[in-house]
């Protein structure tokens, strides 16, 4: 811990290679959380280093380089966010496809997950993701979002209790 809190304060005043070292350290982490909100091992990859390019450039403005893990997390998490409004933008669905890929749905539990996933508000979905995708504590996930833990777990509360609502509010939906 002490020898990343060296690293990263390095990072901060410029050190390419400290910087490396970091972030080469965190890359499956990285990969898996954008993994968990882009479903796409190539657009994954893309918020990476997307990720990686704005916190090299903004390094040096971190006022706690102790907090390098969760800040470059949550640069990942809004990376991926951009990109999901972009597909928003580019990719509508028109009614066919949609019909499609409920019929998908109604075959594939994971599948309904991840839909019911993307209905809840952002911030109950953080928490989600970040608690069982990526196996955080609470802690992490409070830094990381840089919320207090306890609205961390109301968050993770509420948001267990809508999933729940919507994976049901699905079920009668694609059988009734």
């Amino acid at each position: 811990m002490q020898h990343d809190q060296e690293l990263s304060a390095a990072a901060c005043q410029g050190d390419e290679e400290a910087f490396y070292t970091l972030v080469s350290g965190m890359k499956r982490k990285l990969f898996g959380i954008a993994y968990s909100y882009l479903g796409s091992e190539t657009d994954a990859l893309e918020a990476v280093q997307e990720a990686i390019c704005r916190a090299w450039m903004k390094c040096g403005k971190l006022k706690d380089p102790a907090a390098f893990h969760a800040w470059l997390i949550r640069i990942l998490i809004h990376c991926c966010i951009d990109e999901q409004k972009r597909r928003k933008r580019t990719l509508p669905l028109n009614s066919d496809t949609r019909d499609e890929r409920v019929a998908v749905m109604v075959s594939d539990s994971r599948l309904d997950l991840q839909q019911a996933m993307q209905r809840l508000k952002p911030k109950y979905r953080h928490v989600l993701m970040l608690k069982y995708y990526q196996d955080m504590t609470l802690a992490e996930i409070a830094r990381v979002l840089g919320k207090p833990e306890g609205t961390v777990k109301t968050w993770l509360h509420q948001g267990l209790k809508q999933l729940r609502g919507k994976m049901d509010e699905g079920g009668e939906l694609y059988h009734g």
